[in-house]
């Protein structure tokens, strides 16, 4: 049966939407119909445009084009001028909020007074960029529309030192950025400001001056890194790109350095005396800040008494002090691939805080009486002083628990089997386990990486997992449970909150994951943690284990910082925080300082300021996550360079509307087959499906399909793989849709234009 054709009524929503892209791009001027007209038939990138502009005539179009401009005066879109002229109704509607500005140059606003972010069009963001305070004038809208507004005013910069090749030319300089998730820009540097940087050097540019019409924004360099392409320059290059200072502050290591080694006698009195009571840590073998430590001894009665001691860092880094303000500033500890950016200097994380072994260490320290079954009979927090007697290796303790025998064989066999005992318990409530495939690298000592390997979280790894998790539960709930029992009094602290997943986000992966042939029950937060642990152990060692390990992980809610707790889904805990690593991590330091206020009858601290420490803990926290993917993509660059040529087997990983991601099966480096080199067809994103279709043929490239593929370039500067498909036999084809030969195109598909093919032929056309 013949497709009715659509009357020119079916096209009005689509040419009302037309007009309104005129108006949003130009808010403050002032058209008439004709003008109106002109721009929708012209603009080739008038994306509403496009789609009905070959089946209307002009006459038509003329006709409903006057009457919405009436009808969008009538309900307050457009203001009504002279001489029948309208623009985008004006609202004395300011907010500010963060800016996430993406590839595309559109941008979207963030403000805790709107539910959905504002978004903002290419063109419209003034000189914002990533991360920016912006004061934002919203667009009048009608109900169920989402808030749109441009950027008026930059309130406050994220950062404005900039990492990029230096372009010299015999007037002036240019600092070309990179493109941080749509934070780069090009500084206009002065001949004058180059402070020794030469043409196509890698440096660091500080913006000096950016006025609100200039296009670049002016700088100097203030750093110069080295060549482009080498380890260190682009390990530099990364920090700075995510806001993360090269050195610390004089300021900073003057007063770590006047930190005394020694413990002064009258501290000691103060605190609970664990120097006789055998003590160790567990730590990779490449560690130099040793957080934690463990304690164990039998009581009387039969049970053990365990203490989790942690590194007393607030004792050393006072409120208000450079320490503080810069541990604040830098909230995390960086670890890129081949070195750690600490959060404090050296003097501290390495040496004085560190729980080395054979020397008295300050702690605090979350200590538990546990019966034979794992049991908490009864729990302490406070500071205490300790001497750790032996620094274990993760394989150490590993060989220990294996055979049986070594050092401390005794307390380290016992420490296991409680440890198993509470992992039992934790699935039993419903905790989800991701035993992520962590991806390392074997260096030389010039920093390349020479090979690949997988690190595996053996029994040593979950015996320390397990007694962190206990700590950081129980200091969780002493304060937010059993100090408003005890006082009736709500009492602001840190908390690690995990949000449950969106039902739609789960009912999408469990059908990906029956395509591997694994059931996940979605019914219940029970049910779905249940199914989410079996599919975490059917899958160990399979070739699908880091696609779906990955897409769990995606479907999961982000774990955040915060005083609101409505607890932790992942661990089915109702209560959790941060406590064991404050070397690393600032908001075990506020974790620490606010116990200890609490544990002395404080009075509830200033929630709003906690509350900002969370956020901005939060924010840096995912900072350094970029960085540190940053860095494996640039060592997984390094690892394939001189390779081009060379045929992988790899599984699809991902798939966006510009290409497919391909995860290299023996090395999991990760590359993208573009689009634009898939030429037998017009593929189009299936977001559902996870899956790029043909539009003639309907092949389908699917999340979790193998190929053959042939590494196109590795490009160290970019952090970037480039590949070209070999080999896609097991490729889907929709039934009876497989291509012989080159058929000649049917009337249908004719007919039938994939969504933006209409802009793609009138662009060849002008050409």
């Amino acid at each position: 049966m013949a497709k009715k054709k659509p009357s020119v009524t079916d096209f009005r929503p689509l040419i009302r939407q037309a007009m309104l892209t005129v108006f949003k791009e130009h808010p403050s001027k002032w058209f008439n119909y004709k003008q109106v007209l002109k721009r929708v038939v012209q603009d080739p990138f008038n994306e509403s445009a496009s789609l009905f502009i070959d089946d209307i005539s002009e006459d038509e179009l003329k006709v409903i084009v006057m009457e919405e401009l009436e009808a969008m005066s009538f309900s307050g879109e457009l203001e009504d001028g002279s001489r029948g002229k309208y623009r985008l109704f004006p609202v004395e509607n300011f907010v500010t909020g963060k800016i996430d500005v993406t590839s595309s140059g559109n941008a979207y606003v963030i403000n805790e007074n709107f539910e959905e972010d504002i978004f903002i069009a290419k063109g419209s963001t003034l000189n914002a960029l990533k991360g920016d305070i912006v004061k934002v004038s919203l667009y009048a809208k009608k109900k169920g529309q989402r808030n749109e507004g441009e950027v008026v005013e930059v309130v406050e910069r994220a950062r404005n030192e900039f990492a990029g090749v230096v372009q010299v030319s015999e007037r002036f300089a240019f600092l070309s950025s990179e493109n941080y998730r749509g934070g780069g820009v090009d500084i206009f540097i002065p001949l004058s400001k180059l402070n020794g940087a030469v043409n196509g050097q890698k440096a660091v540019a500080k913006i000096t001056e950016w006025l609100p019409d200039a296009k670049n924004p002016q700088g100097e360099i203030v750093k110069v890194l080295g060549k482009p392409g080498d380890n260190d320059t682009e390990m530099d290059a990364i920090l700075v790109e995510y806001g993360f200072p090269l050195h610390f502050p004089t300021e900073v290591e003057k007063e770590a350095e006047e930190i005394p080694f020694e413990i002064p006698a009258k501290e000691i009195k103060k605190r609970r005396d664990f120097r006789k009571i055998t003590t160790f840590t567990i730590d990779p073998a490449d560690a130099k800040d040793f957080d934690d430590a463990l304690s164990i001894q039998w009581l009387p009665n039969g049970n053990m008494e365990v203490g989790v001691h942690i590194a007393d860092v607030s004792y050393y880094v006072r409120p208000g002090s450079h320490l503080d303000e810069e541990g604040y500033d830098r909230a995390t500890s960086i670890y890129l691939v081949d070195r750690v950016i600490p959060m404090l200097p050296e003097k501290l994380s390495n040496n004085v805080c560190s729980l080395r072994p054979g020397e008295d260490k300050l702690t605090y320290s979350a200590v538990f009486e546990i019966n034979d079954e794992a049991q908490v009979i009864s729990e302490w927090f406070g500071r205490t002083i300790i001497h750790s007697q032996k620094r274990f290796t993760y394989e150490e303790a590993q060989a220990v628990i294996e055979t049986g025998k070594g050092p401390l064989q005794k307390e380290i066999l016992a420490m296991q089997a409680l440890a198993v005992k509470m992992r039992k318990e934790r699935f039993k409530n419903g905790a989800i386990t991701f035993e992520k495939v962590e991806v390392k690298f074997r260096l030389d000592e010039k920093g390349m990486p020479i090979d690949v390997y997988l690190k595996e979280n053996k029994d040593s790894n979950k015996l320390i997992e397990e007694f962190m998790l206990l700590a950081n539960r129980k200091v969780a709930e002493f304060v937010g449970k059993k100090l408003l029992e005890k006082t009736g009094k709500e009492h602001p602290f840190v908390y690690r909150i995990h949000d449950t997943p969106s039902g739609e986000k789960l009912d999408k992966f469990a059908l990906f994951a029956a395509r591997f042939g694994h059931k996940i029950n979605t019914r219940t937060d029970r049910e779905v943690a249940h199914s989410l642990n079996k599919l975490m152990k059917d899958i160990k060692g399979s070739r699908e284990q880091n696609v779906l390990e990955q897409l769990a992980i995606r479907t999961m809610a982000k774990a955040i910082y915060t005083t609101d707790n409505i607890g932790h889904y992942g661990l089915a805990f109702d209560y959790y925080t941060h406590f064991t690593s404050p070397i690393r991590r600032y908001p075990d330091v506020m974790v620490h300082r606010l116990l200890d206020y609490y544990l002395k009858d404080g009075k509830p601290a200033d929630a709003e300021q906690i509350e900002e420490q969370c956020k901005h803990s939060t924010e840096m926290e995912i900072k350094a996550s970029e960085a540190e993917r940053a860095s494996i993509k640039f060592k997984q660059a390094q690892y394939l360079m001189g390779r081009e040529g060379e045929i992988f087997d790899g599984m699809i990983s991902g798939v966006t509307e510009w290409g497919i991601y391909v995860e290299l099966i023996d090395s999991k480096c990760e590359g993208l087959i573009r689009v634009r080199d898939l030429k037998d067809d017009f593929y189009e994103l299936d977001e559902v499906a996870y899956c790029l279709v043909g539009h003639r043929y309907k092949k389908r490239y699917q999340l979790g399909d193998t190929l053959r593929v042939k590494l196109k370039s590795a490009d160290l500067l970019k952090k970037q793989i480039d590949f070209v498909l070999e080999d896609d036999i097991g490729i889907r084809f929709d039934k009876g849709s497989r291509p012989q030969g080159n058929p000649k195109k049917s009337n249908s598909e004719k007919k039938s234009k994939p969504r933006g093919f209409a802009k793609e032929v009138k662009k060849k056309k002008r050409r």
